[in-house]
């Protein structure tokens, strides 16, 4: 019996790990406004290691369209400068000796699109790993069967086990709905 609440935990919490990876992903997706979890996947060269850049700068937003990014050594400004340029956020950095502006530009109907698709994506892989959880959960809990568990119990934690994936795959659904429309809003 213990076993079961075992994997049953054990799900719960491969599944909140799956949500708070999907919550990540769309947080970095940028719905026309500033913000600076943008830059949080952005790794710059320091010193011979790729390094985030939030350990290398402050990053902060003046206003909705612009970032600003204070490195804490100037001579960071140029390797800060050259990972934005050869990331995929395509922004142009303007760089004034002191510190980096990103100006964000609005979206286009057709990026914002692009944009949903990306979300989509992310919160279906989301919901893919939630159901992968489930199904390595009840591979465990049919191989207790097998030992020394009754059936019933073992019908009882599978139940469980899927309200729980409802429960979960619901809140992927929830964080995309809202995210869709923090993109679409104009």
């Amino acid at each position: 019996m213990e076993e079961l609440e075992y994997y049953i935990e054990e799900a719960r919490d491969h599944m909140e790990k799956s949500l708070h990876h999907v919550s990540n992903a769309l947080a970095k997706i940028r719905a026309g406004r500033a913000h600076p979890n943008m830059l949080d996947g952005l790794l710059v060269e320091y010193y011979g290691n790729p390094t985030p850049i939030n350990q290398v700068a402050t990053v902060n937003t003046p206003d909705a369209r612009t970032l600003a990014i204070k490195p804490w050594e100037k001579s960071m400004i140029t390797e800060i400068e050259k990972a934005i340029i050869n990331s995929d956020l395509g922004l142009n950095p303007q760089n004034d000796g002191e510190m980096i502006r990103l100006n964000i530009p609005p979206l286009t109907e057709e990026r914002r699109i692009a944009l949903v698709k990306q979300a989509k994506n992310e919160a279906e892989h989301g919901r893919v790993s939630v159901r992968n959880v489930r199904k390595e959960a009840n591979d465990h809990i049919k191989k207790l069967l097998k030992e020394h568990v009754s059936e019933d119990e073992v019908k009882k934690a599978e139940r469980k086990i899927q309200e729980l994936t409802d429960e979960f795959v619901k809140k992927i659904d929830e964080l995309l709905a809202k995210k869709e429309e923090e993109i679409m809003t104009v």
